[in-house]
């Protein structure tokens, strides 16, 4: 069997270094995954100083999310225009001065739209990301990069809970809440710098080109699936929000139908067609789907069921986070031919550790130590899964479909957290406070992970990409 590792090469163009290149997109990937759940902790300050309604509340928090979903498939198509370090730095800026203006934010809906436009920065900057590595990176120095890649994801949201918790406790100065996106500054602005003198070089195809209509269409497509599912419960789902999510889909199939007849279509047929991309895409998006909705649930009940602060909830999470890293940066020690193998191990692994949760708690306390065991275990699992799967979804890309390849898996994986956190966050919300609220979401999200494991079957019988 062929190593995932040393397949579809590409030649490094780095100014400085691979290692730097890397070091540098990989920062300002976890920037933007850090804004994801950095302002929840921050939320009960924020309502008290500026005054939010609770539906203004949801905005500041949930508005990143909707303009980030949004917008990746746009950034990504950009990134194939323009070039993708031009974008990333320009959607790194964004992202950089948009942080600053929520920092200094002085009324809800000030801070409402600045938090729309540091979404839209992200979604520009975010898809680069990816695209750099396919372009710079070959063999097993890409599965290494991707493998960072996945660590990164890993720890950026437990990272945010954490930080968000220690920055609003600490009170610097007085100001409160405003840290939690003032942080961001100085470490933008020297990325900027970095960026500018250690990114390669863009070389940008002729033949690129720009789906207007498509791009709208996919872009209201998911804003109507996205927003329902963000404030959906909340709201107590409304009939809106219904007909919001019908409408997005029926918008999804008008876009598959226009894209065939399209002259430069978002999402390319030979794309569709790579080898093992597809059972990839499907079992990274039920891979972000379960991780998602453990992530949410588990902190809803160490908060809402047992009383844990957000900052304790938080650091709970460190096993978790360090077991998924700690196996996306060394699955590759293993011999080639188990690699592929790894994804469906990694999967029943996770099943078993979402499982866990009803045993876990199942005494009305924090389950101490065997929580953390298995929150390590769950997290070790997901990574072995997420990291091979991942590097064989996008082995058999051509280089110059690596830009549209970044949109499709980036935006499948922020549409597979929204719905894991709207899903299973509504299942426990629903059953909660009785003590099977937590076990019966721990089995749905077991059972998720096994569809997730039926979906990438046809890689393992797939002896060669090629």
């Amino acid at each position: 069997m062929t190593s995932v590792a040393t397949l579809a090469p590409a030649v490094p163009r780095s100014r400085r270094g691979p290692g730097w290149t890397l070091a540098v997109v990989l920062a300002g990937q976890f920037m933007a995954i850090l804004d994801v759940s950095i302002v929840n902790v921050a939320a009960p300050t924020i309502r008290a100083a500026l005054g939010a309604s609770g539906s203004g509340l949801q905005l500041i928090i949930s508005g990143y999310t909707i303009a980030y979903a949004m917008l990746l498939i746009t950034g990504a198509r950009l990134g194939g225009l323009s070039g993708p370090r031009r974008m990333f730095l320009l959607g790194l800026a964004l992202f950089t001065a948009a942080s600053l203006t929520c920092g200094l934010a002085g009324s809800e809906g000030a801070l409402i739209g600045f938090r729309l436009a540091q979404g839209a920065g992200a979604a520009f900057m975010v898809p680069q990301v990816l695209s750099i590595i396919q372009l710079n990176f070959a063999g097993a120095a890409r599965a290494r990069a991707l493998s960072a890649y996945s660590a990164v994801l890993a720890g950026g949201i437990v990272a945010g809970q954490v930080l968000g918790g220690l920055l609003v406790t600490a009170d610097l100065f007085g100001t409160q809440w405003r840290p939690v996106f003032l942080v961001n500054v100085p470490i933008g602005l020297a990325l900027l710098a970095a960026g500018a003198r250690m990114l390669p070089s863009d070389h940008v195809p002729r033949d690129q080109g720009l789906d207007l209509p498509g791009l709208l269409c996919f872009s209201a497509a998911v804003s109507l699936l996205v927003i329902p599912l963000v404030l959906g419960h909340e709201q107590h789902w409304p009939l809106w929000g219904w007909c919001s999510m019908a409408a997005g889909v029926a918008l999804l199939g008008v876009f598959a139908v226009a894209e065939r007849r399209a002259r430069h279509p978002l999402v390319p047929g030979r794309l569709l067609r790579a080898p093992g991309l597809l059972p990839g895409v499907l079992g990274v998006f039920f891979a972000m789907v379960t991780w998602g909705g453990f992530l949410f649930t588990v902190a809803l009940h160490l908060q809402g069921g047992i009383g844990d602060g957000p900052l304790r909830a938080g650091l709970t999470f460190v096993p978790g986070a360090a077991g998924f890293a700690v196996v996306s940066l060394t699955w590759r020690r293993l011999p080639a031919r188990l690699h592929r193998g790894l994804i469906l191990a990694g999967f029943a692994l996770a099943a078993l550790g979402y499982a866990g949760l009803s045993p876990v708690f199942g005494g009305g306390g924090r389950g101490e130590p065997l929580l953390e065991i298995l929150l390590a275990v769950t997290g070790a699992g997901l990574g072995l899964a997420y990291s091979p799967l991942f590097t064989v979804a996008l082995a058999g890309v051509e280089p110059r479909d690596a830009p549209d390849a970044s949109g499709l898996m980036s935006t499948t994986l922020q549409l597979g957290q929204v719905m894991g956190v709207a899903t299973f966050g509504s299942v426990y919300l629903s059953l909660s406070p009785s003590s099977r609220a937590i076990g019966v979401t721990g089995f749905g999200l077991a059972a998720c992970a096994v569809v997730g494991a039926a979906c990438v079957l046809p890689l393992l019988r797939r002896p060669r990409l090629s």
